[in-house]
């Protein structure tokens, strides 16, 4: 269901790519639609799920039908109050807001007008998703993953339906995107909501704050904000920063980010999705040597999918974004422009991944200072980096891709310290055969990045036509991908070798 959201939202990409290129009312909308998908990341799918799960499993353990259904209501109350506070105070506030995050457009009088009107369109999307975020991790607790999953779907539709037949219709043509977020959000969360009423788990809206278990995720959320978006915070001070570089920046890190994201999104997030119940569960039943299994698990799939996709990204960064945005308002200047940050960027992708399984270790335990401490130190290393790379490579033209590079050794940073902090409180034990299945992968990758590399270098992509590029691409990312796992099964990697085997 992830993979068919992720496709979908390539093809939203490659339709406003299409229809509005890389220009300052790009640079603006994607400002206006980055502030609430910040928060949205930051407080309803990093923090609040980080800090409801738990305490939800929790519950499922120790209470009965009635004591969950009424901590579900009050739950449901108090988040729908303070998002409804939240959104009225940001649409108040949004040329502020914009000051704050993009202060660079200040002096850019028309894109700072229109990234402020946008926004003030955009931001009720925080209280739709965030109630979104809410049901599905109520969903995710009773195994139902799929539907979840599938609900960003509506969002690329949305975006496109927007994009190709509002725009007509608008004064401004940029401002039909911002109205294709507001009303996805009012569709995501009404998706969700056939299942959990045909559960019997659709909560009620009622007031909370003094509820015992309220009380713990408010406690649980305050450190988690940094611990679990980290990643999310570097992305806005990269943005802040592009705000002062040449127009383009804030849409080619864009369009670099949503290639990361997009084995980001599939795997990392689906596992780190996946694991959390598993770890809760081991946790509370205090099943150390399954909770280590299950980290153990995962970490092993980080590798086997982090590895290649970096190598794939890195390696055809240009044929990618020249076949996925090349054409009409996106040109070949943004093509190189776009492939240098996506080059830069990508070299994070195994630490952005493991993130999102390392974090669950702590959150799952009830820990969520370790993760914000190690947050701390990877904030001030994305600042320390961002200045170290930014001016002596801005004169190059690389300026933006500084800035991704800056973002991938922070969260390398952040990896190291949450990994370092489980080895050492001896949470995580790794399990046998890690060198071998190292050296596996690294063989089997090997194989491949020479296969890739010939591809990107032997071909003149930019000279080709769109179906050219895309006939090309299809068949060497197939070829990659079949040298990859052919090479893994001639090493002797199984099947049965990736299950994950709960541990009593």
């Amino acid at each position: 269901m992830t993979f068919i959201s992720r496709l979908l939202g390539f093809a939203r990409d490659v339709v406003v790519a299409q229809v509005f290129g890389a220009n300052a009312a790009t640079d603006a909308f994607f400002v206006a639609f980055k502030i609430p998908n910040f928060l949205r990341r930051l407080f309803a799918e990093g923090a609040f799920s980080q800090a409801f799960v738990p305490v939800l499993s929790d519950y499922k353990t120790h209470y009965d039908r009635d004591g969950i259904r009424q901590f579900l209501d009050r739950t449901a109350g108090t988040l729908a109050i303070i998002l409804m506070l939240t959104t009225l105070i940001g649409m108040m506030a949004a040329p502020a807001i914009i000051f704050m995050f993009a202060p660079g457009f200040y002096t850019q009088g028309d894109a700072y007008q229109l990234s402020v009107e946008m926004l003030r369109i955009t931001f009720p999307y925080l209280f739709f998703i965030s109630m979104t975020a809410f049901a599905g991790g109520i969903l995710n607790t009773w195994g139902y993953f799929a539907i979840p999953a599938l609900t960003p779907v509506l969002l690329n539709i949305a975006m496109i339906a927007a994009a190709l037949w509002l725009t007509p219709y608008m004064g401004v043509p940029i401002e039909a995107l911002a109205w294709g977020v507001f009303f996805a959000g009012a569709l995501q969360l009404l998706f969700q909501f056939p299942v959990l009423i045909r559960s019997g788990l659709m909560p009620r809206l009622r007031c909370g704050f003094h509820d015992p278990g309220v009380r713990r995720i408010m406690q649980l959320m305050v450190p988690a904000i940094f611990g679990v978006s980290v990643t999310q915070v570097n992305l806005l001070i990269d943005t802040l920063i592009a705000s002062f570089l040449v127009t383009g920046s804030v849409s080619w890190l864009y369009y670099s980010d949503r290639l990361v994201e997009f084995p980001l999104g599939i795997f990392g997030v689906a596992i780190g999705t996946v694991i959390l119940p598993h770890l809760s569960r081991n946790h509370s039943s205090n099943n150390s040597s399954g909770f280590s299994h299950s980290l153990d698990w995962a970490l092993r799939w980080v590798i086997l999918i982090a590895i290649p996709a970096t190598v794939g990204l890195v390696l055809l960064a240009q044929p990618l974004i020249s076949t996925l945005f090349q054409r009409d308002h996106f040109s070949s200047h943004d093509v190189v422009m776009a492939s240098r940050s996506l080059m830069t960027y990508s070299t994070g992708l195994l630490a952005f991944i493991a993130i999102k399984v390392l974090v669950p270790g702590f959150s799952s335990r009830k820990d969520l200072k370790t993760p914000v401490r190690c947050g701390m130190y990877a904030m001030l290393a994305n600042v320390i980096f961002n200045l170290a790379l930014i001016f002596p490579l801005a004169p190059l033209g690389w300026g933006h891709a500084g800035l991704a590079l800056a973002t991938a050794m922070a969260a390398w940073v952040n990896c190291i310290l949450l990994f370092t902090r489980l080895r050492r409180d001896r949470i995580y034990q790794p399990r046998k055969g890690w060198l071998f299945f190292l050296l596996r992968s690294l063989l089997a990758n090997g194989a491949m990045g020479a296969l890739l590399w010939y591809a990107a270098t032997s071909y003149p992509w930019g000279d080709w036509t769109l179906t050219e590029r895309i006939t090309s691409l299809a068949l060497w990312i197939t070829l990659g991908m079949l040298t990859y796992a052919s090479s893994l099964w001639l090493l002797g990697l199984r099947p049965r070798h990736l299950l994950l085997h709960e541990e009593t």
